[in-house]
């Protein structure tokens, strides 16, 4: 089984080639062997590597600057997730796609299931929405996976960065107003292995388990929730630190102001995927915790 994926070096990327590798002959590429913005050059790769299954964890992830960098984040989020959605179909493989917590408002009271109204809030949601869209117009076989705050010990993520403010300084002021679940890259990527092993030893799944699933680790917080558990940990391992996490102090949205407005309530259901697959997803602080003491080491 050859397995196409884009987007390799990202955080999720990185984690996915290792991930999905026992699973067939994986190719592997990056923006610069696979640019998303050359949808014809993409079509060509489809048809030249015939995957039965492609990984697209390439994205427009810049969620500020694509206020005013709209038609690349379009390019990128949507208009190539189209071309990869029709050249799966053509090729009869399976396309993943991760998505968002940004498709919704944000203004629920509970988590967020799968087929609950889309408001996104800002251009990055609109065009993740977008691309979602494109791939069920499609007709291919699909997993589209939304999830929510990633990070990875590889790469630029929130906790990397309260990490270093806290190893300057010795106040913190985070945002305690909006609540999500903090995801891991290394999760995701070996869910989404997990999935694909099922899909593919498992006609009956495999003839029903096309769909969006919502992939994000268990239980949630707030940023400033969040940001105190990682300074926590990191001091608890002895990471060198000026700040601790009783001066971490929480702020609202509003005093933060940022170009692109995100959404207050970012709590995905994850029932939906561990009913389908038979999984049973951990709750978030497990994961930030394997991080920690890998960046510790």
């Amino acid at each position: 089984m050859k397995i196409l994926l884009l987007g390799a070096n990202g955080q999720v990327g990185w984690e996915l080639q290792r991930a999905l590798s026992p699973l067939g002959k994986l190719v592997i590429c990056d923006r610069y062997s696979a640019d998303l913005e050359n949808h014809l050059a993409l079509s060509e790769l489809i048809e030249r590597e015939q995957p039965a299954i492609i990984v697209n964890a390439a994205a427009y992830t810049a969620v500020d600057k694509a206020e005013a960098d709209v038609e690349r984040a379009r390019r990128v989020n949507a208009e190539s997730v189209a071309a990869l959605a029709v050249a799966a179909h053509k090729q009869g493989a399976w396309l993943v796609h991760y998505s968002t917590d940004y498709v919704f408002a944000g203004n629920k009271l509970g988590t967020y299931v799968e087929d609950d109204l889309t408001a996104p809030l800002s251009v990055y949601g609109q065009t993740k929405l977008e691309g979602e869209q494109a791939i069920l117009a499609s007709g291919c076989q699909h997993l589209i996976l939304r999830t929510s705050w990633v990070y990875a010990a590889r790469g630029d993520n929130f906790a990397k960065t309260m990490l270093r403010l806290a190893a300057e300084r010795e106040q913190l002021h985070v945002v305690a107003d909006q609540f999500g679940a903090p995801t891991s890259a290394e999760l995701i990527a070996d869910v989404t292995a997990l999935l694909l092993q099922r899909i593919v030893t498992d006609a009956a799944l495999g003839k029903t388990a096309s769909g969006i699933y919502h992939l994000v680790a268990s239980g949630s917080t707030s940023w400033h929730g969040y940001a105190q558990f990682v300074i926590a940990e990191a001091a608890r391992l002895g990471m060198p630190l000026r700040a601790t996490a009783e001066n971490i102090h929480p702020i609202t949205t509003a005093e933060y102001p940022v170009p692109a407005q995100r959404p207050a309530n970012s709590r995905l259901d994850n029932q939906k995927l561990q009913l389908t697959f038979g999984l049973q997803l951990p709750e978030w602080e497990f994961h930030v915790k394997r991080m920690l003491i890998e960046l510790n080491n």
